[in-house]
């Protein structure tokens, strides 16, 4: 194979065709049958296949009780609700995630205070939680950020200390394990998304676990009019029961449930070929200058459950301070899809800065708090840089060697190649970083 750069004319390094390697979730029949039955009982508006899903995923995390909601954003929500978030409290979040972890407070009359995160993990740095941390501080959002667990001993410690909840935001490491445990089964209360996209996919839903008996009623008072009933214990909540207290619906359709259950069946079959896959892809760019793997090392007993929405880190100045846009597109020539960047910084965007969504004469996000919390949006400076320095890298469902090898000769061939780059390199794009939700996508589509 030639070394030249298929930016530049020469043969890409992706020349076979993948079939169903990024294809996902894996259906088969029995996730059909599962469906139809629900279907066919005109049942996709009751409980009782979602409750054999919540005992299934229970059991599976580790955990005394899980809820099925909706949707994660709604399970999220609740979670915040569940664990006493209210007027004028915090809820300390990393800016590096999807709105939902955070934008619900705004409902419950709290607000947000950012945190900055570590740049090797992504995920929240520990070290800076002491100054996040105020007297209307009520709990931590934590979020095992592109499949890579956060440091949870630290970030209980100080929780314990400090008498804080702690939400694990999961959606994006589901199976995951930190030191031998179950991601979700450590925090006070954790919630999955299972939506289509996800590597444990329910079609659309979302799961909340916890082991408090407390948090479990207060999330079932969230949404769950139909079982906030005489089986509440709670002396707050019984006055209250038959109605939800947040006035919203958000249990689970059982078309998901049915869906759920099958695919939790051989969830943890199909992620260990995932990270076999990916590891195998890692393995093959050790070494090679300007990137590196973002994975945790598994002889720890953590693992990145499903590689979901998968990162690698870009060290610009091992490439004479290339651009890692430009360093995708000149993978993307070789015929591997990659995007630089991830999610963009939340306390960027103006919804998290000036809105005054409900009327009440000042910006939302400090309307009812007893400070400014946006002056600790200045102390965020990987959250900054945080898109200068990622990139997407394939997801593989299946341990295909001869066809892995293919891709990680594109990401190869594109930092070796980097002297050719500079010439033609006009930066990363200005806008990048900033007003985004979602994450930086290429216009090839999904990898």
């Amino acid at each position: 194979m030639s070394n030249k750069l298929a930016l530049f004319g020469g043969d890409p390094a992706v020349s076979q065709a993948p079939g169903d390697m990024f294809t996902w979730p894996i259906l088969t029949e029995e996730d059909d049958m599962a469906v139809l039955e629900v279907l066919h009982n005109r049942a996709m508006s009751g409980t009782n296949v979602t409750m054999e899903f919540e005992r299934d995923f229970s059991a599976w995390l580790g955990c005394k009780r899980a809820l099925g909601f909706c949707n994660a954003t709604s399970a999220l929500g609740a979670a915040m609700f569940a664990c006493g978030l209210g007027h004028g409290d915090e809820l300390i979040s990393p800016s590096i995630t999807y709105w939902a972890s955070t934008v619900q407070a705004f409902s419950l009359g709290a607000t947000v205070a950012f945190a900055d995160i570590d740049p090797d993990t992504l995920c929240l740095d520990p070290s800076v939680l002491e100054s996040c941390l105020s007297e209307k501080t009520k709990a931590i959002m934590v979020v095992h950020y592109v499949g890579y667990p956060a440091d949870m001993d630290r970030i209980m410690a100080f929780a314990k200390k400090h008498g804080l909840k702690v939400i694990e935001d999961v959606s994006h490491a589901q199976g995951g394990l930190y030191k031998g445990r179950k991601l979700g089964s450590i925090g006070d209360v954790s919630v999955m998304s299972l939506m289509t996209g996800k590597s444990l996919v329910a079609g659309e839903g979302g799961m909340l676990a916890t082991d408090d008996d407390l948090i479990w009623e207060r999330a079932i008072a969230a949404g769950h009019y139909e079982r906030f009933g005489d089986s509440i214990k709670s002396e707050e909540l019984k006055p209250y029961i038959k109605l939800p207290m947040l006035g919203m619906k958000g249990r689970m359709h059982q078309m998901s449930a049915a869906l759920g259950r099958v695919q939790l069946k051989y969830y943890d079959e199909r992620s260990a070929e995932i990270r076999r896959s990916m590891n195998y892809f890692w393995d093959l760019l050790e070494g090679v200058p300007g990137i590196r793997a973002h994975r945790v090392d598994e002889k720890t007993g953590s693992n990145m459950g499903g590689w979901y929405a998968a990162r690698g880190l870009f060290v610009s100045s091992e490439l004479g301070g290339l651009s890692v846009s430009r360093f995708c597109e000149a993978v993307r020539a070789e015929g591997a899809d990659c995007s630089p960047g991830c999610n963009t910084p939340l306390h960027t965007h103006a919804l998290l800065q000036t809105a005054d969504i409900y009327h009440q004469g000042s910006p939302t996000r400090i309307a009812n708090a007893s400070r400014d919390v946006r002056e600790l949006d200045q102390a965020l400076p990987h959250s900054l840089a945080a898109n200068a320095r990622t990139y997407s890298i394939p997801w593989f469902k299946h341990y295909r060697p001869d066809i892995i090898r293919e891709y990680a000769e594109a990401f190869k061939k594109a930092a070796l190649g980097y002297k050719e780059l500079l010439p033609g390199d006009t930066g990363n794009p200005a806008s990048m970083g900033l007003g985004n939700w979602n994450f930086f996508n290429s216009t090839r589509g999904k990898s």
